[in-house]
């Protein structure tokens, strides 16, 4: 991961300090990036800290305390697990910079390239499903990275994979708890799928804690 311009002089400590300072609860999935170990639905749902869907209003980059950011702001259209105010605004930071950026002795901070790291852009409407911002930075990334991030189009959600492998293995223990639409949505494997059938199966699987009784895995 090269984040220093190869002219620039060594680092300072403080700098590099900054950047360890992310933290093991930061560090885990960025160190995993590279193999990215497919997450389905189920395991998303049980691993996402909040479940937001919404239109991407701002995104921009910055540096706390020597970490590089890129912080996304979203206008709230639904959400589980946590629950936020309609058309109100959820804003999260993850680790990397959209572009180089000067320091103030002359050196330059570069984007690192962080594979399977989301990108965002303003007007997309998204739903995404985020791991717990850690404990030390507050940065945060979608569950599976780019695979938590479903990119919604024409009412269809899918995420840069197309979906591949976001339903295998999926199991809903009674067949009574799926509607129709659920039921052939869970038996698809790959490609968009509609966002409100998705959008309820999830608030549905949410609220009655499906995971957590065992009745979807």
């Amino acid at each position: 991961m090269k984040l220093f311009a190869p002219f620039s002089k060594p680092p300072r400590r403080g700098l590099l300090a900054g950047l360890l300072a992310l933290g093991a609860a930061s560090l885990a999935p960025l160190a995993q990036a590279t193999q990215l170990p497919t997450q389905n639905l189920s395991q998303m749902i049980a691993k996402a800290d909040i479940i937001v869907s919404g239109e991407v209003t701002s995104v921009k980059d910055g540096i706390q305390d020597g970490v590089p950011y890129t912080e996304v702001t979203l206008k709230v259209t639904g959400s589980a697990k946590q629950d936020l105010a309609l058309k109100s605004s959820y804003t999260f930071r993850q680790f990397g910079l959209l572009k180089a950026r000067k320091m103030d002795d002359g050196r330059y901070l570069l984007p690192a390239k962080i594979e399977g790291m989301p990108s965002w852009r303003v007007g997309e409407r998204v739903m995404t499903f985020m791991n717990k911002p850690a404990s030390r930075t507050g940065l945060s990334t979608p569950v599976g990275l780019t695979q938590g991030k479903l990119t919604i189009n024409a009412g269809k959600a899918a995420n840069s994979f197309n979906n591949v492998g976001l339903f295998e293995g999926v199991q809903v223990s009674t067949r009574d708890l799926l509607r129709a639409p659920e039921t052939s949505m869970l038996s698809t494997t790959s490609g968009p799928v509609d966002v409100n059938v998705l959008q309820g199966l999830v608030s549905r699987a949410v609220k009655n804690n499906w995971i957590g009784t065992g009745e979807m895995r």
